[in-house]
């Protein structure tokens, strides 16, 4: 999943449904997150900072967390 810039960056394969993978690029679009979607089907993103890493994630959750999951995330996020 991850494209790495140079030799020290990390690479981390992360299994996306593909009826979720173009929401997700999409949505890394227009978080100006450079993404791909390779003829393979796989969907390839470049972290190049940790606000990225933490987008990338955030936006991965959002698509393929339960809607419990994300409810139950929301009220302890309210709680605090």
């Amino acid at each position: 999943m991850l494209l790495p810039q140079s030799s020290n960056v990390l690479h981390q394969i992360v299994q996306i449904p593909h009826s979720q993978r173009w929401q997700i690029y999409y949505r890394l679009q227009e978080l100006n997150i450079p993404c791909s979607c390779l003829s393979d089907g796989s969907l390839q993103v470049q972290i190049n900072n940790t606000i990225a890493a933490i987008l990338l994630r955030s936006t991965v959750i959002q698509f393929t967390a339960s809607r419990c999951s994300l409810i139950d995330w929301l009220e302890r996020c309210w709680q605090h």
